[in-house]
């Protein structure tokens, strides 16, 4: 395994750095607080190819690996637009399509995806059954050709910007992942008010006897927990991509603070009160970076196991690092750390979900202990 990114990664990351800094964090605030969606920026992204950069070639895509999509993710994330239906619509959705869906379902989506003309939601919380996967009550049952879908999801990211939802439901035989267009008779959602600033909003979805066609689970109906997994590995390196892509921005304002602002006629960032605390989060930035590139390699390479770990491993430090970092930039920029004028207050909500979602800080601490270090389980 190589510690050096290729020289197409390498350069891919400069093309989107380049491109992200044509829409920055000011453009991506604004968006937000204005209560409108980064359109323009998603369209160009889907026009240039970075969207759909590990959907196959053969459907329109570049061909490349979760690695290639969670570098666009982080490129765009440090440029200050941390897209987060990247970590779901090209990551999770295309990506269990791409590996378990019919050749009629891979014709039908994945071009979509590759272009960035289709945004897909996915849905497996639901209100009673956070973390706890297994206490899932939305359930899928045939109806001669037909499937009729039951159930409840909540905090569902962006449901009123795409164009169907992946969802998780339980049939006899264990999980399914069926495919719901969003205007689906029976579907209904309804926004959960937050106080994050971001373009995406999260829902409350309802499905009532949602009429589905023989083609709405994907793949193989006896392949729904393979199909989980495969999409929640995606999920944790591409959370961790835009966690240390938004840490990296926060670290770079605060840097680039501590060299100008003068206090005692020096810059503040020669104080190590200040210029350790710094060195110590880019650190820990670099390190989560790491992990998540090998959790991506091995994603890529098709060892599952592996990856889950590792992307877990990654998550939970992408998670703390941007916690971190984003604590420490407003610290660093004292008083003007929470104006508007540097954009720093406006990353708090987004930097502490990242030691929730898309899962706990608590609960890859359980895998660990359980998975890797063999020790029995508390529940």
């Amino acid at each position: 395994m190589s510690f050096v990114e290729s020289e197409e990664r390498i350069a891919l990351r400069k093309a989107v750095a380049e491109f992200g800094a044509q829409y920055g964090h000011d453009y991506f605030i604004a968006k937000s607080r204005a209560g409108e969606k980064t359109t323009e920026l998603w369209e160009e992204a889907g026009k240039l190819g970075y969207l759909g950069v590990a959907v196959p070639e053969e459907y329109g895509g570049g061909g490349g690996g979760i690695g290639d999509l969670a570098a666009v993710c982080e490129e765009l994330a440090a440029a200050g637009c941390p897209l987060l239906l990247m970590v779901v619509s090209p990551a999770i959705c295309a990506t269990v399509i791409a590996r378990f869906g019919t050749e009629e379902q891979k014709s039908k989506w994945l071009p979509g995806f590759a272009a960035g003309t289709l945004k897909m939601a996915f849905a497996i919380t639901e209100p009673d059954a956070g973390s706890n996967s297994h206490k899932l009550k939305t359930h899928v049952k045939r109806d001669g050709e037909d499937w009729i879908l039951k159930g409840t999801k909540t905090y569902i990211s962006g449901v009123d910007e795409v164009d169907a939802v992946l969802v998780v439901a339980i049939q006899k035989t264990g999980p399914v992942l069926v495919v719901v267009p969003t205007n689906s008779e029976g579907f209904t959602w309804h926004q959960i008010e937050m106080d994050l600033v971001a373009p995406e909003k999260q829902f409350t979805l309802f499905f009532d006897d949602v009429r589905l066609p023989s083609d709405a689970v994907v793949g193989s109906p006896d392949q729904g927990l393979l199909q989980v997994f495969a999409g929640l590995n995606p999920e944790r390196i591409m959370g961790a991509s835009m966690a240390t892509g938004s840490a990296r921005l926060a670290i770079g304002k605060a840097v680039s603070y501590a060299q100008q602002r003068q206090v005692w006629d020096s810059p503040i960032g020669a104080h190590q009160g200040l210029s350790h605390p710094l060195a110590k989060i880019h650190i820990e930035i670099e390190l989560a970076r790491l992990m998540t590139q090998k959790a991506a390699a091995l994603y890529d390479s098709g060892r599952d196991k592996e990856s889950g770990e590792a992307a877990n491993m990654a998550k939970y430090a992408a998670g703390e690092a941007i916690a971190a970092a984003v604590d420490q930039a407003i610290q660093t920029h004292g008083g003007n750390g929470l104006s508007s004028e540097f954009g720093l207050a406006s990353m708090l909500g987004m930097s502490r979900l990242s030691r929730i979602a898309p899962v706990s800080r608590e609960m890859v601490l359980n895998f660990v202990a359980q998975n890797s270090l063999k020790l029995p389980r508390s529940y």
